[in-house]
């Protein structure tokens, strides 16, 4: 296969991920966004890194997989906290961020 198809699936993913992040205000759809515009990112590393024939963009690759791999955890954990706090996944019900705003 040519580099050019995987640049093409790239932007393909990238800009999925990016009309996902700006048309949702559910927070599990931001999360899962980022995560495709992240690994978008990847694949045009790996794929950077074959046609030059060096490991950087490689090893940049799996830098920003063990990223996701951490975000994963991390945003995972605030999303089923706010959930808690308030019963739903908008991202318009959390728009403070005061003291004791999750108590309204």
């Amino acid at each position: 296969m040519s580099p050019n198809m995987f640049y093409l699936l790239a932007s393909i993913l990238f800009s999925i991920g990016l009309i996902g992040l700006v048309s949702r205000k559910n927070l599990f759809v931001l999360y899962m966004s980022i995560e495709l515009m992240l690994s978008s990112v990847s694949l045009i590393l790996a794929t950077l890194s074959k046609v030059l024939g060096n490991a950087d963009g490689s090893v940049m690759g799996l830098l920003i997989i063990g990223i996701i791999a951490a975000e994963a955890a991390v945003f995972l954990a605030m999303i089923v906290n706010l959930y808690r706090a308030k019963r739903t996944l908008d991202s318009d019900a959390f728009n403070s961020l005061r003291e004791g705003a999750f108590n309204d």
